[in-house]
């Protein structure tokens, strides 16, 4: 047993989370915040058999894409402003960080 750890942007949370019931897959949903961009994502918790990890991961990389996003960078408060760029900035956004994590027992209460 394994549990899958999916960070995904929200954008794309609903169309995951309708793919994993779709195929069969429980998971719990997670509001969450990135400390990069700290902009809302959402992470799954699934549990999954040994055996069907591989489909979960597809589905993950098929329903979460990354694309580019302007960003406004937050001033340095108390910080070198040398460095500060006060435009903003193209950055990839989105796709999934996956965990896949052993599980050494699972209960159900």
């Amino acid at each position: 047993m394994k549990l899958i750890m999916a960070v995904v942007q929200d954008q794309d949370s609903n169309r995951l989370m309708r793919a994993l019931v779709d195929n069969n897959f429980r998971s719990t949903k997670l509001a969450t915040t990135g400390g990069f961009l700290k902009s809302g994502n959402t992470t799954f918790m699934i549990g999954v058999e040994d055996v069907r990890v591989n489909k979960c991961l597809q589905i993950i990389r098929d329903n979460c894409k990354s694309r580019d996003q302007l960003m406004a960078p937050i001033s340095p408060m108390g910080g070198n402003a040398d460095s500060y760029i006060p435009y903003p900035v193209e950055v990839s956004v989105g796709g999934a960080t996956v965990f896949v994590l052993p599980i050494d027992q699972f209960h159900q209460f």
